[in-house]
């Protein structure tokens, strides 16, 4: 399984690095300006909020912080105390077949006090691995909680815009290929909704032929993702106004038309 407070997490990272090449582009391309974009975890976000309280300067959590926005946030601060819903709602990434985990122990190559115990640091077949997987994550936007929350457009189109940057600018040892294939993106023709969402996400969902048995690449799964989306197209026709994948930069584009020069 994948968490969804680990795929958010990673989210969130790619804003807390301003620095960064994401930030940078998504900045200039929306024209974002960084202090209502800040994120609530992190702990630069908390030192300069302390250091604005000392100053009397205190913005409200969802002026400030995208995260708290997007996906709500508890705050349990003296007058500030309160649990409140996000509008972007991620479930757990389940696998769409059985896995097959590699187990390793890593050895210490530091140099070791022969007085102490010479095992110290590992931890047997503690380094596991899964060696191919196929994950689907849902997600929804609901747009009751925005009111509350003070989502705005923006904060969606941003988290549409970063999905699919994920995995691939927040690499790591124990998953350095990692990417997100396809990330469907479906809006309801009207706001309370017209089709149901359990079936879209069905038909969306990788089904392997033989699930019990571990797949060893993407080309077991038989994903023909173009027949999929001209089938939906056809099935829904009329119930979406937009339909497609936010990994193609032209649907994107399309759904969130930017001027450009």
């Amino acid at each position: 399984m994948i968490s969804d407070v680990s795929f958010k997490r990673k989210l969130r990272e790619l804003l807390i690095q301003k620095d960064g090449p994401v930030w940078g582009q998504m900045a200039a391309l929306m024209e974002l300006k960084s202090d209502a974009f800040e994120i609530h975890v992190s702990q630069p976000s908390r030192e300069k909020e302390k250091a604005e309280k000392k100053d009397g300067e205190k913005k409200s959590l969802s002026e400030r912080y995208w995260d708290v926005r997007v996906f709500g946030s508890t705050s349990l601060e003296e007058k500030d105390n309160f649990i409140r819903t996000g509008v972007a709602q991620f479930s757990i990434g389940v696998s769409a077949a059985k896995v097959r985990i590699q187990r390793d122990t890593n050895t210490v190559s530091a140099n070791v006090d022969a007085s102490k115990n010479t095992d110290r640091g590992m931890a047997p077949l503690g380094f596991r691995v899964v060696e191919h997987g196929v994950y689907a994550m849902p997600f929804l936007i609901n747009p009751t909680a925005a009111a509350k929350s003070g989502c705005t457009s923006d904060d969606i189109e941003l988290l549409c815009r970063l999905i699919p940057y994920a995995y691939a600018h927040n690499a790591s040892r124990i998953r350095p290929l990692v990417e997100v294939r396809h990330a469907w993106y479906f809006e309801h023709a009207n706001q309370l909704g017209s089709a149901s969402d359990f079936a879209i996400l069905d038909a969306l969902t990788p089904k392997k032929p033989d699930p019990a048995i571990p797949s060893s690449s993407w080309d077991d799964y038989g994903y023909e993702s173009g027949a999929l989306s001209a089938e939906l197209q056809t099935r829904f026709a009329g119930r979406f106004k937009h339909f497609g994948d936010l990994t193609d930069p032209d649907f994107v584009e399309k759904v969130f038309p930017r001027k450009h020069g």
